[in-house]
């Protein structure tokens, strides 16, 4: 009867250990007695078993119907000037974007390309791509990463990293470019990696890695190899997604020589291809000069070897395009169950899609090119969500912090953006509008563009204020951080100063974070230079100009969207009229983690054989 039960409550004719009883012996249920205890606690807080259940009722609730009121924000004539400015400056960041874009896909240039292709006779990291995914609508992150650094250009720090759909299913990939440095690995490339696991990690999406890596760059190996966040995390990380039930799959498609070496041996599966790829910790030539043996590449770790006799590698695939296909059957045997084309969610879903009223195109004039020229937040809002329709939240109350409900693409969002300084009633605002969007689990989606400089306090009235305001972000910083919700933040202006915190910057490890191209990101606003200086009496005015002047030159050429980007310190550069696209992606990205039929089982026990 129990059994029965359990069956009808999570479907698919599986067990739900809350409900079955253990009908063992008493030296049996002793030894489970606590692992048990733990589940029933566990699911008697989440309100749900410890086995994530999709029974055929729950995918087929549909969204509660919302006539959220229209957003009537067209331009003004009284705007005019504001926006033409604007759109002057998206006009010359559009330009950088699009010169900076074909940078980074020339990779490591035109000989290290053809080297690649003829001599090698491998194909380009965007070819492998083509074979891999469903299409080449794929989410890139960081593609900029790797320009301006002190140690040189390299084009998207020597490695792509983004989120694609393979069989339907959204994964992470993580392929080298062999062009760049010849795959070697410098302190930006394992950074990008890294982040790139963590997304994996953080929305539950399997992860693919195409391994093609020469190692890593011996004269930086102190950048690379000691700190905790450096070369061995992507190792760790690999054993972590592993427990927590995140596929991973690699693809040897070249070399895998020292710490790459790993990164196949340590996946669930792995396929490597005949005569290009390799896997050893050292190469022929190491093995030359400790034994003076002379060795090929393919005798000492190719495909052969490690499919025949080590067992390192779980297929052979006589050519690349082979391993693709290998790759694409494993993401089939993947226990996810996505929901069909006719599936009552997903047309629901569609129908309540609808193009914004005003087009994304206005957004390039609304993209402020400083602080000053910022135009109402509610008119970037009215060109992302569905239809222009928009529910505010405390519509009268810290005018300064736009919050309120609307969607993108079907998907119902909590959306949060600055307009204003965050005053204490915005803050206070804020942080009610998130603790309330948490209490429901719907997704935020911050639109930050902070004020250029913290607020003076020159009187006893001014210090107050700012007491209290400070009191205020801190406690909408906590909820912030607390918030159990996926979070998306965009830079469409400022970054700057504590308020940046409270608007979910990068240390409150959104789920994505992405700038527009006239994103400013640094601790004050070029000019604002004098709300970092203390006012010093003993020192000319002249000199006191100077400071200033030489901190504006640096704020200036430091906070450049590009120069972020290039550091990682963000997600990517987008431009403003794909931002409704890049947030619905994002969010279907996030969802997909309720399809995963079994995120937690109880551990077996372990049995004598």
């Amino acid at each position: 009867m129990y059994r029965r039960m359990a069956r009808s409550v999570c479907g698919g004719g599986r067990m739900c250990p809350v409900f079955v009883p253990p009908f063992t012996s008493p030296l049996s249920r002793m030894l489970r007695k606590s692992k048990e205890e733990r589940h029933y606690r566990l699911s008697e807080q989440c309100g749900k078993c410890p086995v994530r259940c999709m029974s055929s009722a729950a995918r087929k609730r549909r969204s509660l119907r919302s006539a959220f009121p229209v957003l009537e924000q067209p331009l003004q004539l009284i705007q005019r000037h504001v926006y033409e400015a604007n759109l002057r400056n998206s006009n010359t960041c559009h330009k950088e974007f699009m010169e900076l874009s074909e940078k980074i896909r020339k990779g490591g240039g035109e000989n290290a390309i053809a080297r690649h292709t003829q001599r090698n006779k491998k194909l380009l990291v965007r070819d492998r791509l083509k074979l891999l995914l469903d299409d080449e609508d794929f989410l890139e992150l960081s593609p900029f990463a790797g320009l301006g650094l002190p140690y040189g250009d390299i084009p998207s720090a020597g490695c792509l990293t983004g989120i694609g759909r393979i069989n339907g299913l959204w994964c992470v990939f993580i392929a080298n470019d062999a062009t760049v440095k010849g795959g070697t690995a410098y302190p930006i490339t394992v950074k990008k990696q890294l982040r790139a696991q963590e997304v994996a990690i953080q929305n539950r999406l399997p992860c693919v890695y195409l391994v093609d890596s020469g190692g890593a760059f011996l004269p930086l190996q102190s950048e690379i190899f000691p700190d905790k966040n450096q070369g061995g995390r992507t190792f760790y990380n690999e054993a972590i997604m592993s427990a927590m039930k995140i596929p991973q799959v690699s693809v040897v498609c070249g070399s895998c020589t020292a710490g790459g070496a790993y990164i196949p041996t340590m996946a669930e599966e792995a396929v490597m291809v005949h005569r290009i790829g390799t896997i050893f910790l050292g190469g022929p030539p190491l093995v030359k000069a400790a034994t003076g043996e002379e060795v090929t590449p393919e005798n000492l770790g190719g495909a052969r070897l490690h499919a025949e006799v080590s067992g390192c590698v779980d297929h052979f695939a006589w050519e690349e395009k082979e391993a693709y296909s290998y790759t694409r059957n494993i993401i089939s045997t993947l226990n996810f169950q996505l929901p069909e084309e006719d599936d009552e969610e997903v047309m629901t879903k569609r129908k309540a899609e609808e193009e914004p009223r005003y087009s994304p195109e206005e957004l390039l004039g609304l993209a402020p090119r400083s602080y000053n020229y910022s135009l109402d937040a509610k008119m970037v809002v009215s060109r992302l969500t569905d239809g222009s329709r928009f529910q505010e939240f405390k519509a009268r109350y810290g005018t300064t912090l736009v919050t309120g409900f609307g969607k993108i693409h079907g998907h119902l969002v909590g959306i949060i953006a600055n307009n204003g300084e965050l005053s204490y009633e915005a803050a206070l605002k804020g942080s009610h509008f998130v603790q309330l969007c948490d209490q429901r689990d719907i997704p935020l989606i911050f639109l930050q563009n902070t004020a250029p400089s913290a607020a003076l306090t020159l009187s006893t009235t001014q210090a107050e204020t700012n007491s209290n305001r400070l009191k205020a972000q801190g406690s909408m910083m906590s909820a912030v951080a607390c918030a159990s919700v996926p979070k998306i933040t965009v830079v469409i202006g400022g970054c700057h100063g504590a308020d940046s915190y409270a608007m979910c910057g990068r240390a409150f490890d959104p789920n994505f974070l992405f700038l527009w191209p006239n994103a400013r990101v640094s601790m004050a606003a070029p000019g604002h230079s004098d709300s970092l200086l203390p006012p010093d009496s003993e020192q000319p005015d002249e000199e006191q100009k100077k400071r200033e002047e030489k901190l504006n030159k640096r704020l200036e050429e430091e906070s450049s969207a590009f120069f972020s980007s290039g550091r990682l310190w963000d997600d990517g550069v987008i431009l403003p009229q794909d931002t409704r696209k890049v947030l619905s992606d994002c969010l279907d990205i996030i969802r997909q983690q309720r399809y995963q039929l079994s995120t937690e089982k109880l551990q077996s026990a372990l049995l004598r054989i």
